[in-house]
């Protein structure tokens, strides 16, 4: 066994945990009865820290660890990291792009499919009994629709395909154009959701994006408008966006990401015209297995003074 120190920020998919502790000496943070004290007790050893894109790591915690030159993420995102604090110190940051895409994609597009044609009403009125007394009021169609999306990146674009089969029209923000992209691109946030019907928040996490799906963007998606959100909580004026929903000035969306995880607003749970998922847009063992195996992979490239495989820039 590799006996040099790892810090485990966060508990991981189960077999990529296993395999980790099974190499090396890992120490798991939430566990400690005191935090300060293992760490310190880490500082002159501990050169890896590996942690989950939604717990990350901050710069105060870093500070403790003045050997550290790692950490890799489980996750693509990693916005839950001092990125800049990083940067200074020099330590580099891996995550796991790539594995997760068609998967995050498929979800966006079974969020907007269940959102647009009331699949969770739908499967309440069946098993409540109400077909019995009539039939379920009609639903809305995807086809013919025009979709914005926030974020081309990666996961954006595998959506923007699969929406595009589905006889819809694509439009687009990001900072700037892109080469090569057939879809029509805009500048502005709230100028795409005034052209669009249906929204989707596909874009990172972090400073550059909080709130950028903004009240003035949901008010002009309008009371017709649907707001698909598979990026991050952080991305969308959260209290903006559940007032809207309620008042009829939103007309539906479909969540699978919230600013307190896990803490999701009541009011959210109790609307009709909201489809809710508790963060899985990666959530499948084929994928958590593969982006196990990058986590793995760095950290052994590391430990072997190779290359790392998927190393953020």
């Amino acid at each position: 066994m590799n006996q040099s120190p790892i810090l485990l920020m966060a508990p991981l998919y189960g077999p990529t945990q296993q395999a980790l502790e099974s190499r090396y000496t890992v120490h798991r943070l939430w566990e400690a009865p005191d935090a300060g004290a293992l760490l310190a007790s880490l500082a002159d050893g501990c050169r890896v820290v590996v942690t989950t894109g939604g717990k990350g790591i901050d710069a105060a915690t870093m500070a403790k660890l003045p050997k550290l030159e790692l950490v890799a993420c489980f996750g693509v995102g990693v916005d839950a990291i001092d990125l800049e604090y990083c940067r200074k110190r020099g330590i580099a940051v891996t995550n796991t792009p790539d594995v997760l895409t068609d998967e995050v994609a498929d979800l966006a597009l079974a969020l907007l499919l269940a959102t647009v044609r009331r699949i969770p009403y739908g499967d309440r009125f069946v098993r409540e009994g109400k077909w019995l007394k009539g039939g379920m009021p009609l639903t809305q169609s995807l086809g013919g629709r025009k979709v914005g999306i926030v974020g081309l990146g990666r996961i954006g674009s595998a959506i923007a395909k699969r929406c595009e089969s589905f006889g819809t029209t694509i439009g687009w923000y990001g900072p700037r154009p892109k080469p090569g992209v057939k879809w029509q691109h805009f500048g502005d946030v709230v100028e795409l959701a005034r052209w669009a019907d249906v929204l989707i928040a596909a874009c990172p996490g972090g400073p550059a994006t909080h709130r950028i799906v903004s009240r003035a963007a949901l008010e002009a998606l309008g009371p017709d408008g649907i707001f698909v959100n598979i990026a991050r909580g952080s991305v969308v004026d959260q209290d903006a966006m559940v007032e809207l929903l309620g008042n009829g000035k939103l007309g539906s969306a479909g969540l699978d990401v919230f600013d307190d995880e896990p803490n999701v607003p009541q009011a959210l749970i109790g609307m009709e015209n909201v489809v809710l998922q508790p963060h899985m847009g990666s959530g499948t063992h084929p994928t958590r297995t593969e982006m196990g195996r990058l986590v793995l992979e760095n950290v052994a490239a590391w430990t072997e003074g190779k290359p790392l495989v998927t190393q953020v820039s």
